[in-house]
């Protein structure tokens, strides 16, 4: 099993734990590479309003906060924001903010 695969495993694993059951069908997971070359794995569920991260070997779970336009979410140091246009940032434990894409 490659790396990639066993991280969402394990983020699979861990929320379905923490959440109870969920279907497979009702989750999307994206991976992520930075223009600073951080890397991270988002998860996401219809029937829940946050983001479970997987960052830096560190499980966080980000809640949605209010914006304008596309969706921003944050929490432990840590703030992800969406785009409507798809274009996707994240400001991580002091560091800059910096663009990423799906990889």
């Amino acid at each position: 099993m490659d790396r990639h695969k066993a991280i969402v495993l394990a983020i699979a694993m861990l929320a379905g734990g923490i959440f109870g059951a969920r279907r497979a069908d009702a989750q999307t997971f994206q991976t992520y590479r930075c223009a600073d070359s951080t890397q991270f794995i988002v998860g996401f569920y219809d029937e829940d309003k946050r983001a479970f991260l997987q960052i830096d070997g560190e499980s966080v779970t980000l809640a949605k906060r209010l914006t304008v336009s596309g969706a921003r979410y944050s929490g432990a140091g840590i703030t992800l924001t969406i785009g409507k246009t798809g274009t996707t940032t994240v400001r991580h434990l002091r560091r800059s903010v910096t663009a990423c894409a799906v990889i």
